[in-house]
């Protein structure tokens, strides 16, 4: 598990996700392999995080950051070709499409100190679904969990036009 031996630093990361500016929350990325990813954030204390409302940085935007670990992961896997995967494909912009079983353990993010270690794991998937489960923690300390499907090519999961002879 996470055997891969190379990091990534916040350029890298911004090269491989849309996100950019401050909205690329991710510092590092300290190892990956096929199914897991772990990655480095301390954005969460920033006085100017873009996410932040009305002076906090509720638990709930750790779901970015999760996402954005998944976003990372699913690039490395594609350019790296890793047994198991779609592999030798580009990367495909990826769609959140539901979150299942999210405890958030804190009220807010901001007030954690010290980085913050984002963990994402394949669970399961195929050419357009994939299935992480993710966990943001401080230390030892799960500050938020949860599944989360990622919707690769949301046009392969639309069903068919009415009258093409596809039953409703």
């Amino acid at each position: 598990m996470l055997n891969r031996p190379q990091t990534l630093n916040r350029d890298d990361i911004a090269r491989r996700i849309p996100h950019q500016g401050r909205m690329c929350l991710l510092d590092a990325v300290t190892a990956w392999d096929d199914s897991h990813i772990c990655c480095q954030a301390s954005s969460h204390s920033a006085p100017d995080h873009p996410l932040r409302a009305h002076g906090r940085l509720g638990a709930a935007c750790g779901v970015e950051y999760a996402a954005q670990a998944m976003a990372v992961h699913g690039a490395l896997v594609a350019e790296t070709g890793a047994k198991g995967s779609a592999g030798n494909i580009p990367a495909r912009a990826g769609y959140l499409a539901s979150l299942r079983s999210v405890t958030l353990h804190v009220e807010r993010l901001d007030t954690v100190a010290g980085p913050l270690t984002v963990n994402a794991e394949r669970v399961t998937g195929d050419a357009n679904t994939v299935l992480y489960s993710f966990t943001v923690q401080a230390d030892a300390q799960v500050l938020l969990s949860g599944r989360a499907v990622v919707v690769l090519d949301a046009t392969a999961l639309s069903p068919a036009p009415l009258g093409s002879g596809s039953t409703v």
